[in-house]
């Protein structure tokens, strides 16, 4: 099979994006016959009927694995890349269903990875979505992910608007919001099955794999002419630090606790690796964090215990 193409869905908060997201995805795999791709969507939520519902009436095609619980981001995907390379997939497409591709888009990516070998993964270039009907200028969510000293995962051009000074710029590798892999590449960095680490339930779970893949020698790039649009509720970070902070106030406490505990965990994983320089950077942020935590969030602390718990599980 040329393609699997896998979606995790949310009950009620995935519906709204449905009508919209998978009309883009069907009409983007024009290119292929029914028997070069496949796409299974896995819903996390106990509403899962919700959208099962929704697909089964308007994509019969499109297979629906149902749950009844959350198991989050990672062990998802790693169930349904398990499911691709089971067909033997050579491709895996892993988009959000709060996304609009438009029609060439998966094809461009397609054809980037068939020309060059070397390639482990590859990106479109996101806007932002929703947007004006005739928008002045457009701007730009992700054209990849870019690694920063201390092991800081940044989107490249987030909150920028596009002017084609990115187009050209290397990345670490692609955001999980859209990414293309080759199934060859993926089964070299996994682990007993595992391609993302399971201990990230959710969030940073995609810097930690496309780090893996750099690691291994993987190269990736955004592919310019693949356009599609991308529903991000966080702050640009081009506002500055309270925006940022302001942000962080309205994320619930549990996405602040994964996130907190998943950058931990990259450190712990990581820190030999890096230069002199990096691992000041590390040790800076950790200790401000840990400030941070002590005097503005203090429901994060018990974090710290699950943090050790999680690297002496198990340690990649």
């Amino acid at each position: 099979m040329k393609l699997f193409v896998g979606l995790i869905t949310y009950g009620e908060s995935s519906l709204k994006y449905l009508e919209e997201g998978l009309a883009s995805l069907s009409s983007a795999l024009y290119f292929l016959s029914q028997n070069d791709y496949s796409v299974v969507i896995f819903d996390n939520s106990e509403n899962y009927y919700l959208n099962q519902e929704f697909i089964a009436k308007n994509y019969p095609n499109f297979q629906v694995i149902a749950q009844n619980r959350n198991f989050g981001f990672a062990k998802s995907y790693n169930h349904l890349l398990q499911l691709a390379n089971q067909v033997q997939a050579e491709y895996f497409l892993m988009i959000n269903p709060d996304l609009l591709l438009e029609k060439d888009a998966v094809k461009k990516l397609v054809e980037s990875l068939d020309k060059d070998v070397e390639l482990f993964s590859v990106c479109p270039k996101l806007y932002r979505w929703p947007f004006p009907e005739k928008p002045k200028e457009k701007i730009i969510d992700t054209c990849g992910l870019l690694l920063l000293p201390g092991l800081r995962f940044v989107d490249l051009g987030q909150g920028k608007v596009d002017d084609g000074s990115f187009d050209d710029l290397e990345i670490l590798g692609p955001s999980g919001a859209a990414a293309l892999f080759r199934m060859s590449a993926l089964n070299k960095i996994s682990i007993a099955g595992e391609y993302f680490d399971e201990r990230m339930f959710m969030y940073k779970e995609d810097c930690d794999l496309a780090y893996r893949l750099f690691l291994a020698g993987g190269k990736s790039i955004c592919v310019k002419e693949a356009i599609a649009w991308h529903d991000r509720t966080a702050a640009d970070p081009g506002r500055g630090i309270f925006a940022a902070l302001e942000d962080r106030k309205n994320k619930s406490q549990k996405v602040r606790r994964w996130s907190f505990a998943n950058q931990h965990l990259i450190y712990a994983k990581y820190f030999k690796k890096q230069n002199l320089f990096s691992k000041i950077k590390i040790i800076a942020s950790i200790l401000s964090m840990f400030i941070f935590v002590l005097f503005k969030e203090r429901f994060i602390l018990p974090e710290y215990r699950a943090i050790l718990s999680k690297i002496h599980k198990k340690h990649q």
